[in-house]
Order: C-alpha cells, then structure tokens, then sequence
C-alpha cells in the first residue's frame, strides 16, 4: 500500500510542520507499521517536515524491510536510535513518542540525538489511525466477516456438554480456515455462572442445558482486527435470561444508531446507561462501552462519560453494552461498526436475536 503509506506520512509531516518539528522519530511498532508498512519486531522510522522517511532495522529484516516498504529509505543498523540521529540533519526539534519509550530509551535518545531538543510527539499518530482510509477499512470488513462465518458454523454444531475450551479452539481453527492470519485476540468463551465475568478466560466446564453462553472473539486480517460477541442460551431460556438479554440488546441497538459524524462520545456513553437505567439494569454494566479497533484491537477513541472527542466519519471502534450478575451469568452483544454521515456501517453482521440452541 504505498500511496496509503505516503499519503499517512504527509498528514503527520504536516503536523510536524504545524508544531515546528523538524522531524518526528516514531518507534511504536504498530505506528512504524502505519507510516511505512513493515512489519518486523524491531524498527524505528525518522518522518521529516516533507513527508520523506527512513526506516532503521537490523540485519535480519533487511529485505523484509525492503519489500514491505519499498518508497523509504531503508538503514540497516542494530542500533535504531543511534542510525536515524545521523538523518537529523541540521533539525533543531524533534518529535518523539515519549509514551512509548521507557526512562532508559529515553535517557538514550537523548544522548544519541546530542544537541537536538527532543519534543514529545505526544499520540499524534494513534491520532491519524483513528480515521481510517480505505485499504484499512477493506481489511476490517474482510476480518469481520470471517469472524462471523466462523461464529456461523460453531453455532450451527453441537454445544451441549462441550468445554468452553473445545468452542474457543473450534472457533478460532475455523477463523483460520477461512483465511484469518491470526486471531484478534484471546477468545472468550463463557457459560452458566462464568458469563457475569466480562472477560472470563475458558475453562474445562462442559456448558449445561438452559445456560448462557457468552463468545467474544475476532480474527485478524492483514494486521487490522475483528471483535464481536454473542450471547446465546443453550436450551432453553428462563425468564430472567431474557429480561437482562433484552435490557442489553436494545441499549447495544440505541448505542449502534447514537454512532454518528459529529456525535460527541460522552454523549453516546450517557444515552446508553440511560437506556440501561431505565430497565433497572446500570449498576449491572462493569465495563467500557467501546473503543476504537484497527492495528491494535484497543485503540483510540475509547467510549467513555469523560471522552471530549466527536465522533469522526470513517472511524471504526465497537458497541458493546453488558449485564453480569454475580453468580447468575451475564449477557454482552458487542458488534465494530464504521461511523458515517448517516447509520452506521455495522461490519459484524449477525443476529442479535436471542438464539435457543441446542
């Protein structure tokens, strides 16, 4: 993707223009990965005020570096920092990403660069991923679909008396079968009891007749990452597992339609504990509302009552409003969705009908 890859670099070289930075010295691997397209562990890319970049790496991704990232300039030196203070040039100011660097790092920039004031660069780039261009949004979509045809087919088979762990590495095999590169990340898959905890790791417990079950799960397609979860009953449903699956199923549906251009964030994280008030359910919803999805599966925004950010078109990030009670079990529907002018694209098409399965 090297005009994408271009084209991300301009919009920080002008940021670097807007702050009188002469160059910024990224050394956040996702962020490398965001400016130039390489993948490797080990890299640091030097951006100047005109857009042009020089990545460093070692030795052995020399011609990894080369193929992924063909319009930059390529060092290869063990020493990262040490490498792109040679390109500073004349530069008085740099930026660099002190949230990513450790006291030592840091100390050590400081000596490689001598006289060059170094500047934080604070999150300028986890600040450009937030809005994503179409090459990122294509590889949402595909992650996101996979997903759900995965969820499709575990669905479909038997669940009864299975392991959480058996569901988790059935769905995450079927993921890769349909093409997913890795997963998104940890599958959760929770029954019964273990449902009200919002991120219960599997276990060996067979899941019982007329219990939830609760999946949150999503594959990874060219580096960008799918999350959804469904709630299931496996039965059976009891009258208090559809009061709570309804209450959170119409707050997920009221937060789904808040998302669009412009909306502030505080605003769509109180229209949805409203909604959950309402039904008597707030003091039941532990976590996050959502958070943006892309190269990392938490990124920016993050939904919260203290966010002062607008939503912004062709962000991706997710929906996911929970009940757990302590004992009992829990519901969560989460879907990712891209945000426009109008509705929502949703990107993880599934019924949030409750499923009685068996």
């Amino acid at each position: 993707m090297p005009t994408e890859h271009v084209a991300r670099r301009g919009r920080l070289a002008a940021i670097l223009r807007e702050r009188g930075l002469a160059a910024a010295v990224v050394t956040d691997l996702v962020n490398v990965r965001y400016l130039t397209g390489f993948t490797g562990s080990n890299g640091a890319v030097r951006v100047s005020e005109d857009g042009s970049a020089v990545l460093a790496t070692d030795g052995r991704y020399r011609d990894q570096a080369a193929e992924e990232a063909p319009d930059v300039e390529v060092v290869v030196d063990r020493d990262l920092l040490g490498a792109l203070s040679k390109e500073t040039g004349g530069a008085q100011r740099v930026g660099v990403e002190t949230h990513a660097l450790t006291v030592d790092d840091y100390d050590e920039a400081r000596e490689r660069f001598g006289e060059v004031e170094l500047v934080s660069l604070g999150r300028a780039v986890e600040q450009l991923r937030v809005v994503k261009d179409e090459e990122e949004l294509d590889a949402l979509r595909r992650a996101c679909d996979i997903s759900v045809q995965a969820l499709d087919e575990v669905l479909a088979g038997p669940l009864l008396g299975r392991t959480e762990r058996e569901i988790a590495r059935d769905l995450e095999w079927t993921m890769y079968a349909k093409g997913a590169e890795a997963i998104g990340f940890e599958t959760i898959v929770a029954s019964g009891p273990n449902t009200a905890i919002p991120h219960h790791d599997p276990t060996n417990r067979p899941v019982g007749r007329d219990e939830l079950l609760k999946i949150d799960f999503g594959a990874r397609v060219d580096g960008y990452h799918a999350d959804c979860t469904r709630t299931v009953v496996v039965g059976r449903a009891d009258a208090w597992q559809r009061e709570i699956y309804e209450a959170v199923r119409v707050a997920q549906q009221a937060g789904v339609d808040a998302c669009r251009e412009g909306a502030p964030v505080a605003d769509v994280d109180a229209l949805v504990r409203q909604v959950l008030a309402d039904a008597g359910w707030l003091e039941a919803f532990t976590t996050g509302l959502g958070h943006g999805v892309g190269l990392r599966i938490h990124e920016d925004p993050f939904l919260s009552a203290k966010a002062p950010a607008r939503l912004e078109r062709r962000t991706a990030l997710t929906m996911e409003p929970g009940i757990y009670v302590a004992g009992r079990g829990g519901v969560r529907i989460e879907d990712t969705l891209v945000v426009t002018d109008g509705a929502p694209e949703l990107l993880t098409v599934a019924t949030k009908d409750l499923l009685e399965l068996a």
